[in-house]
């Protein structure tokens, strides 16, 4: 993999930018990913979001539809 697409910027929106980003889409147009650890995600989540704890990110990062847009929080 090429150093600038591992290194590139990534956009931080606000949680209005998200809402407007979402607003209007099906679950099956994005992908919504929690990656707090389990406890966290089990007292509380975002329906619809999947969980993925950022220690396993990058190993399953492949599986992520990346024809969609991606919402990590």
């Amino acid at each position: 993999m090429d150093a600038a697409a591992v290194f590139r910027s990534i956009p931080t929106l606000s949680v209005d930018a998200v809402k407007e980003l979402l607003a209007g889409k099906n679950p099956g147009e994005y992908n919504l990913i929690d990656v707090r650890q389990p406890g966290e995600y089990e007292q509380g989540h975002i329906p619809g979001a999947e969980l993925i704890p950022l220690g396993d990110l990058a190993a399953r990062a492949s599986k992520i539809d990346r024809t969609r847009p991606t919402v990590l929080y």
